[in-house]
């Protein structure tokens, strides 16, 4: 079992190093990430970067990038009410991300399957395909691009970006429950 103290020690010094010399501090994880050994001289081991890549997972995947993805979505806090969540621009855009895009996918499914074009993947239910048509709701870069070019007004940015990321929190979270109610228990 590799002990990881050593980067994070040097991890933090490199970090405040380069922050205080104004170039943007993320170099600093670049370079401590390249010094961590791919490899042991034990192939039985587990590499260094591997073992730290799973140990860090849960808290980049559920802590880390969430908040990164929301403080970076340009909401800002001051001056915001759930009135906000109702305005005509939030609204079509959540609901266009939430229906729109799992109408799509499943009529074409549905068309496609039924004249034999395409089939759903084997051992996958027309319920586990809708589950996942659900999770396609989610998005973030290309719905902000296309709601920007909609609406070019700077004052509507905000609604867009309450849009997207409603939308997309209600297709993450009706999708994440229905695959939990349709897919098989691996336990």
């Amino acid at each position: 079992m590799p002990t990881f103290a050593p980067y994070i020690i040097v991890g933090i010094f490199l970090w405040v190093c380069v922050l205080k010399s104004g170039i943007h501090a993320t170099l600093a994880g670049i370079i401590v990430a390249l010094s961590i050994p791919l490899r042991t001289k034990n192939v039985s081991d587990h590499s260094p970067a591997i073992s730290l890549e799973h140990k860090l997972h849960p808290w980049v995947a559920y802590g880390i990038l969430p908040i990164f993805a929301f403080a970076n979505a340009g909401i800002p806090l001051k001056g915001f009410s759930l009135d906000m969540l109702r305005h005509p621009i939030t609204m079509g855009i959540a609901l266009g991300l939430f229906f729109g895009k799992q109408i799509g996918i499943m009529t074409m499914t549905i068309i496609g399957v039924s004249i034999k074009k395409c089939a759903l993947p084997k051992g996958v239910t027309w319920k586990q395909f809708y589950a996942m048509s659900l999770l396609t709701g989610i998005g973030f870069t290309m719905s902000l691009f296309i709601g920007n070019l909609a609406f070019d007004n700077a004052h509507n940015k905000i609604f867009i970006r309450l849009g997207v990321i409603f939308g997309s929190l209600l297709s993450g979270i009706a999708g994440y429950i229905l695959l939990k109610k349709t897919c098989p228990n691996k336990d």
